[in-house]
């Protein structure tokens, strides 16, 4: 299967990136296609809400934005990670999100996981897990398991939490 994580962390390293990357480690030695897409190593533009994609099926602006909506229609399997930011999802993975427009009803058929982190408990991260679980079975995308990284902040403060385990495992357990 071809696995897709998109990381909507603006840092590099961080906490959401390394649970992307445990999580694509246990998909490929599952035997797995990974690939990783860092949004803040891309440009996507907020959508403008013009409709046009209605019509022709691709968004008027020119960014990074077509090549990340074709490498999730081509994946059998996405992950979302994001940080949480005053209660929820990152401005970049929303920005993303957005853009889906023009193939929103193109993207089903795909198993779904979710990352969140942030510095609060369970109850910080809630809303996150929530809006991104929602918007993804709202596209068709069922999500088989949400990753949650509570108390961590820091760059580096996953490493060791269960966490770590959870994504390595959900990864390896794709498809089962």
């Amino acid at each position: 299967m071809k696995v897709l994580a998109i990381n909507g962390s603006p840092r590099a390293r961080g906490n959401s990136d390394i649970l992307c990357d445990e999580f694509l480690r246990g998909a490929e030695d599952a035997g797995h296609q990974i690939e990783k897409i860092s949004l803040r190593d891309k440009r996507v533009s907020p959508c403008q809400a013009c409709y046009a994609c209605f019509k022709t099926g691709f968004c008027v602006q020119k960014d990074d934005m077509d090549e990340i909506l074709d490498k999730v229609q081509n994946a059998d399997v996405l992950v979302l990670a994001s940080p949480t930011y005053f209660l929820t999802m990152s401005g970049q993975m929303k920005i993303m999100i957005d853009r889906f427009l023009p193939k929103w009803q193109e993207l089903g058929a795909k198993e779904a996981y979710v990352i969140v982190t942030g510095h609060d408990g369970k109850h910080g991260l809630k809303r996150t897990a929530e809006d991104l679980s929602a918007i993804l079975e709202n596209l068709g995308l069922p999500v088989r398991t949400i990753i949650w990284a509570e108390h961590v902040w820091q760059k580096g403060e996953v490493l060791g939490t269960k966490a770590m385990d959870e994504a390595y495992c959900a990864g390896k357990n794709i498809g089962k």
